[in-house]
């Protein structure tokens, strides 16, 4: 079958390299910041690095290999037939397995109800899913989505791939001196510690999941707030889970691809890609499965040149879990060389609940000497009970030093729990002394309040007012929502203690109260108090509203009788006088 979907990726194309060349000079012309290295391949410049470069440093996968088979040439319509379950050339490929499809669709509802101005289509999911794994290997995962075994990257042992020492003692992949990426989406084990989700609501985050991997991926690609239906976001999303133009032009071929048409397949009888990006061809057997052995707590699992490993390797890992190099040849790198972290200048860090903290986190690698150290990556840790989190809504990020040797988090976003936060800040692969930073957030606040009305609040003895008090809170100008206010009928503008006559709010049961507390201004800011009412006491009293921050409104209330109608006494008519008659001359 791998041998039949080579020939059909080459029809009416040369070779694969033509078609992918082809496909990316096309797509390479909308990539952001491309470059071409010493092989003359293209990647991402290192010198103008992208939000998903600075925030991720590797990335979802540890930039692993991936599969390059690119789609057919031709449509994926029309659909196959029902008795065979395939069609023209080109159907076969667009075929999904059964549970695989399930939980791309399941994950792209979840987060059309969490971020909506994402608008992660379930396509972009597939996409990955298949450059990243071939859709689980073809499907092959049981009833719960867990792949039938497991699915390993290579070990990033800095031998052709990136430099990731271990970070979870290898509890998801087996290896406790590298890193390697895990699963149907691939995540290194360092980015499944923050991004893994529990997509099937067994109560477990396993990256071997489909469902679970699924639903963190989508999370992964919507994070900074990107809206995925605009391409240079879409871009920026992609190149975070492999920061490769070449990675970028192959997920986009197969995003289009499946949206031009997708049906579902058996579980297990997927088509299995067969090109990796480490130039090694895979020509895996229906009957073997085309992945590494499962990992054992005491060894490495053993995967032979011929067969995928996830995305790939182009060498296979020691059984020993030794690096492949013999200890004491290999240079250090530059994580080797950090001693320890120190705060890079990081300003007081304080803000009100629901606002983006205007000071961001700074970090500075350094060796012993205290000179700074570039290139290592840095992890930001959220800690303790808060809801504040990085803009995005994770709590761990992870970045990589520039050339002073900082690292900058992304900026902090308050929750609505007020207090201290610590987020503390970590070297991903060595154990060495971090920085734990300090915040704050404070409450909700409004410095001005203002009647929304300008009539006169009156009422007769024992009646209610007829008019409701309405106020408008706003913070230096700005509409201040969530802000708790509470109103008071008080004595006099000197004293203000509660009133024991005059106007009155009702309470659940009926009864009179002159103090109404945890009353909160609605999204533009406005608060309109309840009925209010008065007893027989006659008189002008005074209505106190404050709020945190301290905005203070008096209102005046007056309770009078109406003004007593007075009678309009009838005129009394005078008869005319005729004017006196002149003396007659």
């Amino acid at each position: 079958m791998a041998a039949q979907f080579g020939r059909r990726l080459r029809k009416g194309v040369t070779t694969t390299a033509v078609a992918a060349a082809a496909v990316a000079a096309l797509a390479a012309s909308q990539a952001p910041g491309v470059t071409t290295d010493g092989q003359g391949r293209e990647t991402t410049s290192d010198t103008t690095p992208s939000p998903d470069e600075t925030a991720d440093g590797a990335g979802a996968t540890g930039n692993s290999p991936y599969y390059t088979d690119l789609p057919p040439l031709n449509s994926p319509n029309p659909a196959p037939s029902a008795s065979t379950g395939t069609g023209p050339s080109g159907v076969t490929e667009a075929g999904i397995p059964a549970t695989v499809l399930d939980a791309y669709k399941k994950a792209e509802a979840a987060l059309r109800e969490s971020k909506p101005g994402c608008n992660l289509p379930w396509q972009l999911l597939a996409a990955i899913g298949k450059v990243e794994s071939g859709q689980a290997r073809g499907g092959r995962v049981d009833a719960d989505g867990t792949t039938l075994s497991p699915i390993l990257g290579p070990q990033l042992d800095g031998n052709g791939f990136a430099l990731i020492k271990d970070t979870d003692d290898g509890a998801y992949d087996g290896n406790s001196s590298y890193d390697q990426a895990v699963g149907p989406m691939q995540f290194i084990p360092s980015t499944w510690e923050w991004a893994g989700r529990d997509g099937n609501g067994d109560g477990r985050e396993d990256p071997n999941n489909i469902y679970d991997a699924a639903l963190a991926a989508g999370h992964y690609l919507c994070r900074f707030d990107w809206d995925l239906s605009d391409q240079d976001d879409l871009d920026k999303a992609i190149l975070s889970y492999n920061n490769s133009t070449d990675y970028l032009n192959t997920v986009m071929s197969w995003l289009e691809y499946y949206r031009k048409g997708t049906h579902e397949i058996p579980d297990g009888s997927g088509t299995l890609p067969a090109d990796r990006s480490d130039d090694v061809t895979v020509r895996p057997s229906p009957v073997t499965p085309s992945v590494s052995a499962p990992p054992k707590p005491s060894t490495r699992p053993s995967t032979k040149p011929t067969e995928p490993s996830g995305s790939g390797s182009s060498k296979p890992p020691a059984d020993s879990g030794s690096p492949s190099t013999p200890p004491g040849t290999t240079p250090p790198t530059p994580t080797d060389t950090v001693d320890h972290l120190e705060d890079a200048g990081t300003a007081t860090l304080t803000a009100m609940a629901g606002d983006a903290f205007t000071e961001r986190i700074s970090a500075r690698a350094e060796t012993k000497a205290g000179k700074a150290v570039a290139k290592v990556r840095i992890r930001f840790t959220v800690v303790g009970d808060t809801d504040t989190t990085f803009t995005g809504g994770e709590s761990v990020a992870t970045v990589v030093t520039n050339g002073s040797g900082v690292a900058v988090a992304p900026a902090l976003l308050a929750g609505e729990k007020t207090g201290p936060v610590v987020v503390r800040a970590t070297v991903v692969g060595r154990t060495v002394k971090g920085v734990a930073y300090r915040a704050t957030v404070t409450e909700r606040a409004a410095d001005t309040l203002v009647r929304t009305g300008t009539k006169e609040l009156t009422c007769t003895p024992g009646g209610e007012f007829a008019d409701a008090v309405e106020l408008k809170a706003t913070y230096k100008g700005a509409v201040a929502d969530k802000v708790t206010a509470t109103a008071t009928l008080v004595t006099s503008a000197e004293d203000d203690t509660e009133n024991d006559k005059g106007p009155y709010f009702k309470d659940t049961d009926g009864k009179a109260v002159r103090t109404l507390s945890g009353l909160t201004t609605d999204a533009d800011g406005l608060l309109k108090l309840p009925q209010l009412y008065a007893d027989d006491t006659e008189g002008t009293f005074l209505l106190r509203v404050t709020t945190a921050g301290g905005a203070t409104l008096t209102v005046k209330l007056t309770v009078a009788e109406p003004p007593a109608e007075t009678e309009t006494p009838a005129s009394s008519e005078t008869p005319a006088t005729s004017p006196s008659a002149s003396p007659a001359t």
